[in-house]
């Protein structure tokens, strides 16, 4: 823990914006190097220009894989263009849009000139492939369109990211990205991304292929077709939204005098540095809304007395995840939310839902979601950790919700057709002023009645040292590779490699016992492990659990 956590940032911590830009165009990355490569992780390809690893070379040569890949899949619809106010964001929109349009390929750009969220861009691929039509939504066929969100999500300032939603709307699967992957290292060998033809943005930009857009007017005002506006509006609940400085800046506005709310964006203040963050855990701004340390001030302002919101929201710079406060008990962990939110929507809030509409999570996400799924007679789909495994139950109508335990979910339109494959951190926060609103109580009383039911829980994730060979070996762990037969107490009852909803190989190891249950998965960045863990016994119980699974993971992996 870094001692100025949740403390406001200070010049020293902010970053020289022009000097990134200009290492952006500078520095030309070396691929034989692999963290100067193009690697996709579950949310695109990031880096940091500084670092070589996020520079024109990078954009140029992905977004010609893009093109490639798109062709070789039949896609000849437009790109949707989405960027969020990181600052290396519009310089890799540029570079992306001169290589599209000298691809002759047609670019939907927000009309404003402006921010997109990353669940706008999955809305317009998604309305403009039928999802909201008579004859239902086209996944294969001419004319599909697919997008391109630059975004490192809520990565601290000196990032940037980039990543492809194909026409399905949501994260691209592994084997997408792989090949976009494998095809852009390819062009950065020998400097063979120079010779991908371009058109310079000067010109580009004005380029008939290149057309405006109205990302924000069109999720706006389909909004009451997922969220139930009514029941916030005649509530006269106070909302106050921070979009953090980040892609939803303008649309919490747009949102409030659209539908004649109550709310207020606590800030609209756009700084690719930003100078008004509180530092996270480790002493680095980053736009993380489910972080007690960087969202410090909203807390500071919900817990004042004379506080002018009944319920406050944020965001990260994409708007992808959501950060719920009240006033009755401070920023909400996002476990509790999930769990929260999935019983009031299949509790009766959603009568046209299917009835056998299924509730998608993560299996490194909190169990008192199948507690939840038990006590309303609902099937509990789980899967590994990215968003894209519910891509198919959402795009279906089989999964209703889908959430991820680092505060990232989408849900069902109120009549059971799509809304969004992405993460949706907008209507995650609208939903908590539903509830509010058409219950009575705060989601955290909400939460607080359902632990009163099901039994509290105590989770945590932390990071173990671990070797490129081990994280390796970790990876392609089975089931028979550990021995132990018990876990802090109580006999084990399940050892998975692989996840129960899909059957889908989950990178790692799972362990759970009648009362408990722990995960470890390799990072794709660092020479670690994370152990995610929950008990329903104690919090000291916890610690015997993670202790528990440090020793089992450390035997499978000298075995």
């Amino acid at each position: 823990m870094h001692e100025r956590a949740g403390t406001l940032a200070q010049p020293q911590d902010l970053i020289d914006a022009s000097a990134l830009l200009a290492a952006y165009y500078d520095l030309v990355p070396d691929p034989s190097e692999p963290d100067q490569q193009v690697v996709f992780g579950t949310s695109g390809h990031r880096g940091s220009a500084f670092d070589t690893a996020f520079n024109e070379a990078h954009i140029v040569a992905t977004t010609a894989a893009i093109v490639e890949y798109r062709r070789k899949q039949g896609t000849d619809g437009p790109v949707f263009l989405g960027i969020d106010t990181h600052a290396l964001s519009m310089p890799a929109m540029e570079s992306a849009i001169e290589v599209l349009v000298a691809a002759e390929v047609e670019v939907r750009v927000d009309a404003r000139g402006r921010f997109t969220p990353t669940p706008a861009v999955s809305h317009a691929i998604l309305v403009a492939n039928g999802a909201t039509s008579s004859s239902g939504l086209r996944t294969e066929g001419a004319g599909l369109a697919d997008g391109i969100v630059v975004t490192p999500s809520h990565n601290p300032p000196r990032d940037g990211g980039f990543k492809y939603n194909p026409p399905h709307g949501g994260p691209a699967d592994a084997d997408a990205t792989g090949w976009i992957a494998r095809r852009a290292n390819e062009f950065l060998v020998g400097g063979k991304w120079r010779q991908i033809p371009r058109v310079r943005y000067a010109l580009a930009r004005t380029a008939p292929q290149v057309k405006p857009h109205d990302f924000m007017a069109n999720y706006v005002r389909d909004l009451p077709n997922v969220i139930d506006i009514e029941a916030i509006r005649n509530s006269g609940l106070r909302i106050g939204a921070d979009p953090l400085g980040g892609a939803a800046v303008d649309y919490w506005g747009a949102i409030a005098e659209e539908h004649r709310l109550e709310l207020t964006v606590v800030d609209e203040t756009v700084d690719p540095a930003w100078p008004k963050m509180h530092l996270d855990w480790d002493g680095k701004i980053r736009m993380d809304c489910s972080s007690p340390y960087a969202m410090a001030g909203l807390r500071a302002l919900m817990e004042d007395p004379d506080a002018p919101y009944d319920i406050a929201t944020g965001n990260d710079a994409d708007a992808d995840r959501h950060g719920i406060v009240t006033r009755d008990g401070g920023l909400m962990n996002p476990n509790h939310f999930l769990a929260t939110a999935i019983a009031y929507l299949y509790g009766g809030a959603r009568p046209e839902w299917p009835s056998d509409a299924r509730i998608g999570k993560t299996l490194v996400s909190s169990s008192l979601i199948d507690r939840v799924g038990k006590q309303l007679g609902r099937t509990v789909e789980e899967v590994p950790v990215g968003f894209k495994w519910f891509v198919p139950g959402l795009l279906s109508g089989e999964v209703g919700f889908g959430g991820e335990e680092s505060a990232g979910a989408s849900f069902l339109r109120r009549d059971g057709r799509v809304w969004t494959t992405d993460k949706d951190g907008i209507i995650l926060c609208l939903l908590a002023s539903e509830i509010a609103g058409a219950t009575g109580k705060t989601p955290t009383e909400r939460h607080r009645e359902i632990v009163g039911e099901l039994g509290e829980s105590w989770y945590a994730r932390v990071d173990a040292p671990a070797t490129k060979a081990e994280k390796d070996t970790l990876k392609a762990l089975s089931p028979e590779q550990v021995s132990a037969t018990s876990l802090a107490g109580q006999d084990i009852t399940a050892k998975l490699t692989n996840a129960p909803g899909n059957g889908a190989a989950i990178g790692g190891l799972k362990v759970t016992t009648a009362d408990a249950w722990f995960a470890a998965r390799p990072s794709g960045t660092e020479d670690v492990y994370k152990i995610y863990a929950e008990s329903f016994i104690s919090e000291s119980h916890l610690g015997e659990v993670q202790a528990a699974a440090r020793d089992v993971v450390s035997e499978a992996l000298e075995g």
